[in-house]
């Protein structure tokens, strides 16, 4: 049985969070994570080349086999609900472009997968993260915290899928 890399993102135009999991017989390991942040002073087309290209570098230097990706959820704000599919899509063209599999995971089930609450808060998904990896500390990051939980997910359904 192999190691199961999987590069869990949190998608966002001003911070994206980032963890890398590795996953072999129901044993997951956190192997790294952090946030990408793109010059707030960019045009949205800069932003989206820096997300696109930071991803790719992560892919380079990691190797992962599997991107799990907040999916798109509703806003009452479109802009800013365009504005992140701009950047998930920047995210996914660059895993797919590296041939890497994408899956992707609405908030509410990553929420459910990792709390057992599809409407639990930011700060319980931070705090079942830290237990389930069983960290010395919490991620410094919400952003860090929801990229882990989305990698978290797909172990959880990957026991039911391809894993």
């Amino acid at each position: 049985m192999s190691v199961v890399r999987v590069i869990g993102i949190d998608p966002g135009i001003g911070t994206t969070g980032f963890g890398i999991l590795d996953g072999k017989g129901g044993k997951t390991r956190l192997h790294s994570y952090g946030t990408i942040k793109p010059p707030a002073k960019d045009s949205i087309e800069l932003r989206l080349k820096y997300l696109y290209s930071e991803v790719q570098k992560l892919i380079h230097e990691y190797k992962p086999s599997i991107m799990a990706i907040e999916d798109s959820f509703y806003s009452k704000n479109v802009k800013s609900a365009l504005t992140l599919g701009q950047a998930r899509g920047a995210l996914i063209l660059a895993a797919v472009n590296a041939d890497i599999n994408v899956r992707q995971y609405a908030p509410r089930k990553v929420k459910q997968s990792v709390v057992g609450n599809g409407a639990a808060s930011k700060e319980q998904v931070q705090f079942m993260v830290t237990q389930i990896l069983k960290l010395k500390e919490a991620p410094e990051s919400l952003d860090i915290s929801d990229a882990i939980a989305i990698a978290l997910t797909y172990y959880n359904q990957a026991k039911f899928e391809d894993l």
